[in-house]
């Protein structure tokens, strides 16, 4: 599977003829694109009953990568996070078979510290089963046994741009799962990406298919609402069908 989609699934008035005009935003996003990022996650929890409407509202073939709360990650700095962890593995279940991915951001100041981290790594993979990533942004997180660690706990590192440190533009960790967050360049965030960038782009994820079993694209450029454009031009460059006239007008930024 190649799941392309953004962070959120808003559908901007520019790109509103794409999409299909009945339904919900979720319903309409669902009709172009085979995956979302869930980020509100992070910033506050979601009812059981909430991420099933969402597991409804989308066809079977649909998944969700869901982000992990922030209290985990940036609050509690994966520290006696048992009950925050259940209680949000317990919320994702309601998204069923269509749950892709659980998101592990970490704040850039976060070092690996092998009983703190590793222990947390072991914890989170004992009381989860399926897809893991994780997003560091610590340069201690880059070196070859926490790699080492990440594959034997099948968690894939994902590939960001732009990269926080040296290497972090490419996947590592398991090469089962790859995951690329693309959150605009040179301006984070706001900068769209060219059409040439995007073409690339497509092939590089064609390439990692030959090696993983599940490919994800997610475009978080989303502040100046790039981010559906760039994922429309990426999903018709895989499909041989040339840049997306409604996207990138060429020039990054």
């Amino acid at each position: 599977m190649i799941a392309v989609g953004t962070a959120g699934w808003s559908v901007p008035k520019r790109y509103a003829s794409e999409f299909p005009s009945g339904g919900s935003h979720l319903e309409r996003y669902a009709g172009c694109f085979n995956a979302v990022e869930i980020n509100t996650s992070f910033h506050r929890p979601h009812r059981v009953a909430t991420y099933e409407r969402w597991a409804t509202s989308v066809p079977d073939g649909f998944r969700f990568a869901v982000k992990i709360p922030r209290t985990i990650t940036h609050d509690r700095r994966l520290v006696d996070i048992d009950d925050l962890l259940a209680r949000f593995l317990d919320e994702v279940a309601g998204l069923g078979s269509k749950l892709g991915p659980l998101l592990l951001q970490l704040p850039p100041s976060l070092a690996f510290e092998p009983d703190r981290c590793g222990g947390f790594l072991t914890r989170l993979r004992g009381a989860f089963a399926g897809a893991l990533v994780c997003e560091p942004r610590h340069p201690s997180w880059f070196a070859p046994a926490v790699d080492l660690r990440l594959r034997a706990l099948r968690i894939g590192r994902v590939a960001s741009d732009p990269p926080p440190v040296p290497g972090a533009d490419e996947p590592g960790g398991w090469t089962g799962l790859a995951c690329y967050r693309l959150h605009g360049s040179p301006d984070v965030y706001y900068s769209a990406y060219s059409q040439t960038q995007l073409r690339k782009r497509a092939e590089q994820l064609l390439v990692r298919t030959h090696e993983a079993r599940d490919v994800w694209c997610i475009f978080d450029n989303t502040a100046a609402l790039h981010a559906t454009g760039d994922a429309l031009t990426t999903l018709e460059a895989l499909e041989g069908k040339g840049p997306h006239p409604g996207g990138p007008s060429g020039k990054a930024g």
